[in-house]
């Protein structure tokens, strides 16, 4: 960069370094999410995200469009892009139609799973404490794919290459895999602890599906 010839210039350098929006003041790579670099600002933008997810969510079938919503206003926010909410709610829109179809579908698997654990529960199934223990190994399995299928979503792609994608994306990346099952049950145990900690959660989660893949990108 230009030599710096006053104190003021280098203050003003020194906060375009900070924020991403200017040339870096030593030598050194650009930062990988100049939107990240204030780290009380990202947290508000998670929480944000998590208030926006939890209100698209609330039907419930909703919330895999909810999450492919949030998840690419994060990636906006976290690369310095233009992150308004009428974005969300423009994508919200876009990925509803096959999302309902996801979100059904999830509904009926984790009824059916949690019937399952109901019944194990109660003794009225043989077995009861291995079924219990597959029925939750399955919820954890569908959480996982809905939160790799919403992370991979686009509008150009739809729901469909999206989900059929993701067997692929967990095979080449197994401890990515195993970090989304953590994720999952981390909104669970907090959800079920406190039903408010559900907002912090989902934006915890959404922040997850983004960081994750990058973290196998720079290993």
């Amino acid at each position: 960069m230009a030599a710096i010839t006053s104190r003021r210039e280098y203050r003003a350098a020194r906060r375009a370094d900070a924020s991403g929006s200017g040339p870096t003041v030593e030598e050194r790579p650009p930062a990988r999410y100049p939107g990240a670099a204030g780290a009380f600002a990202l947290f508000g933008e998670v929480l944000l995200v998590g208030l926006l997810v939890t209100v698209a969510g609330l039907a419930i079938i909703t919330l895999p469009a909810a999450l492919a919503a949030g998840i690419r206003h994060l990636r906006r926010y976290l690369d310095a892009e233009a992150s308004p909410a009428r974005l969300f709610w423009r994508d919200a829109r876009t990925a509803l139609p096959g999302g309902l179809v996801v979100g059904l579908a999830a509904v009926v698997a984790a009824g059916v799973l949690a019937l399952d654990i109901h019944l194990a529960s109660s003794g009225a199934l043989p077995g009861g404490p291995a079924v219990a223990v597959v029925g939750w190994a399955g919820l954890v399995v569908g959480a996982v794919v809905l939160l790799a299928a919403a992370g991979a979503w686009t509008p150009e792609t739809g729901w469909r290459s999206a989900v059929r994608g993701v067997p692929a994306a967990i095979a080449a990346d197994p401890r990515g895999g195993l970090y989304l099952a953590a994720t999952a049950v981390f909104v669970g145990v907090a959800t079920w602890t406190l039903a408010p900690l559900l907002i912090p959660a989902l934006g915890c989660a959404v922040l997850a599906v983004v960081a994750i893949p990058t973290r196998r990108r720079t290993r």
